[in-house]
């Protein structure tokens, strides 16, 4: 049974004790006062109190110092750009306006620039887990903020690997979705064209519930995405997961590699078959994100305002920045086109397989390895990150283990754009937690007989990316017969209230794309139509007008009861034909 969550009142009072036993306050930048957090969940409670919906109270976040919040400075970890926006970013308002009390803004490396957290003038943020060790970068604040237990949850931004490697390094779960799922006005640049906000959680319920809050298209941003009705709403039964090669893990330590070995075990136990893949075209593309022609956008996003302030800039990310700017268009359009290529290459290598199982990280560096090689540490900690933005897919990193005297590891779950649901049904296996879908907007189809799980036809809801909702009744209005033919399957029909009894069945959740195709499948005199359920709901369902030489099966409750009585009869009729 879960933990109520508490009053958001109580939430807030308990974060700032919490906050006031903390003993590494470089995880933030601006902490709010702790009054005026309570006045927000003062005013959560009143609207609560009158009815409203807020799914989110009782529970406190933090936001990274690059995405704006409404009175709260923006400094992107750079003093002198500080200041303060008047409007918040969408993404974090829906959070707020779904009950969320925010607590502050956290620490990050500069800009958004790196993969290490020690980039930034207000201190190094160090791990959560491992206090010797880096906390990741660049949402480094945000990531540690969660893995002390500072909130609940919290959000960061991910260009290179930004929501996943502080994920890892801090014992938590980082949520990538796919770019422009979640709007990014009000988040500042770092890469525009592969920039997306990103969600912190220690439960990978809790981050499907924040990322389902911000999620979908805002006028604000125009490169903001819905979610598309093709887009599958499940993983398969049996996924094919991808794997490296044991060359593409070369660089991990023994134990190390002994837990992405674990990991990718879990996973084959639930039923996933593993694939051996080549990851060379993946680290080639990674490479371009800051050794080619795409690094300009660093440029283009704060070059000037380096040039002009080199007062409080992080030696690393100044670097970085003028040397992007030195980047000539053509060789940005060629590094451009050359991306385009490694990704249909990349999706040839995946062609059949569900997902990509990679380590986040290969290795959790100590805090003073990063400062006395802050550019060649920062770069080997994207060898399995930098690629996922630059091919427009989604991700989603979890713990894998605590390696003594090697720190913090964990594995990252990877698949095409819009396969966010994919990506964390995978990773729930791996954590052994049920998932809830990312959207709600999804048709219910009842199924009754060949399309049950385990029959005939349910690897077609399946392949069609349905999802599996539960079991479910009819009304008493329904009458099922047995049709001939193969394969066996009912006809469910409407007979009048009373003049039935109720049937069992199951609901799935499809697009409403993959239900169009499914409804081309349906051959007669099965078709869907409008099912009355007992619970009073009416759904999409199989539905039909028994044949005349259909057998009339009600008394039985359902199919598999049906199938159960078969088997029952053929076991006897096998019995009678064994010689005394």
């Amino acid at each position: 049974m879960s933990t109520p969550r508490p009053t958001p009142v109580e939430a807030v009072r308990a974060a700032y004790r919490r906050l006031a036993a903390d003993e590494d306050p470089q995880v933030w930048i601006t902490l709010r006062a702790e009054e005026a957090a309570l006045a927000d969940a003062r005013e959560v409670e009143a609207a609560l109190a009158a009815g409203g919906a807020r799914p989110l109270a009782g529970l406190v976040f933090a936001v990274k110092d690059n995405i704006d919040v409404a009175g709260l400075p923006t400094t992107a970890a750079h003093p002198a750009f500080s200041r303060t926006p008047q409007r918040t970013a969408t993404a974090v308002q829906r959070l707020l306006d779904a009950g969320a009390v925010v607590l502050g803004k956290t620490n990050l490396d500069q800009f958004a620039t790196g993969l290490v957290g020690t980039r930034s003038p207000y201190g190094v943020v160090r791990s959560a887990v491992d206090p010797d060790r880096v906390s990741g970068g660049s949402s480094a604040g945000s990531g540690a903020a969660v893995g002390l237990g500072l909130v609940d949850f919290s959000i960061g931004t991910d260009t290179a690997g930004s929501g996943r490697v502080p994920a890892a390094f801090n014992g938590v779960v980082g949520l990538k979705p796919t770019l422009g799922l979640v709007p990014a006005d009000g988040v500042l640049p770092a890469c525009p064209s592969y920039d997306t906000a990103t969600v912190f959680a220690r439960d990978l319920v809790l981050a499907t519930t924040v990322l389902r809050t911000m999620a979908g298209p805002s006028d604000l941003d125009p490169r903001s995405r819905s979610w598309p009705d093709t887009a599958p709403l499940a993983a398969p039964g049996r996924p094919v997961v991808a794997v490296p090669r044991p060359d593409d893990l070369a660089v991990l330590s023994p134990a190390a590699r002994a837990a992405f070995d674990a990991a990718a075990a879990r996973l084959a136990a639930t039923g996933a078959v593993l694939r051996e893949v080549d990851l060379t075209v993946f680290t080639d593309a990674a490479k371009l994100l800051y050794d080619g022609g795409l690094v300009a956008e660093r440029a283009y996003s704060f070059g000037a305002f380096l040039a002009d302030h080199p007062d409080g800039a992080d030696p690393s990310v100044a670097t970085i920045a003028e040397r992007a700017g030195r980047v000539d268009g053509v060789a940005v359009v060629a590094d451009q086109q050359r991306l385009v290529a490694l990704t249909a290459q990349a999706h040839r290598v995946l062609e059949g397989c569900t997902a990509l199982l990679v380590p986040t990280a290969p290795e959790h560096p100590l805090v003073e390895d990063v400062l006395a090689q802050p550019l060649t540490v920062n770069s080997r900690l994207g060898t399995w990150t930098n690629f996922v933005n630059l091919m427009d897919m989604t991700a989603v990193a979890v713990p894998a283990a605590h390696l003594p005297g090697e720190g913090a590891f964990g594995v990252s779950v990877v698949a095409r754009a819009f396969e966010d649901q994919v990506v964390l049904d995978l990773a729930g296996r791996l954590l052994d937690v049920p998932v809830t879908e990312v959207f709600d907007d999804a048709v219910p189809v009842a199924v009754f007989g060949a399309h049950l799980t385990g029959q005939p036809l349910n690897h077609r809801l399946q392949e069609l990316g349905a999802r599996f909702a539960g079991p479910v009744r009819t009304s008493d209005a329904y009458r099922m017969h047995a049709l001939p033919g193969e394969p066996a399957r009912p006809v469910v029909s409407r007979v009048g209230a009373g003049a039935g009894r109720p049937l069992d069945g199951e609901l799935w959740l499809l697009g409403r794309t993959a239900l169009g195709h499914l409804l081309t499948e349906v051959p007669q005199p099965l078709a869907l139509g409008r099912v009355e359920l007992a619970d009073g709901r009416s759904v999409v369902g199989f539905t039909g007008t028994p044949t005349p030489t259909a057998t009339d099966i009600t008394d039985h409750g359902g199919w598999r009861q049906h199938l159960a009585t078969l088997g029952q009869h053929a076991q006897r009729d096998r019995s009678t034909l064994q010689p005394a």
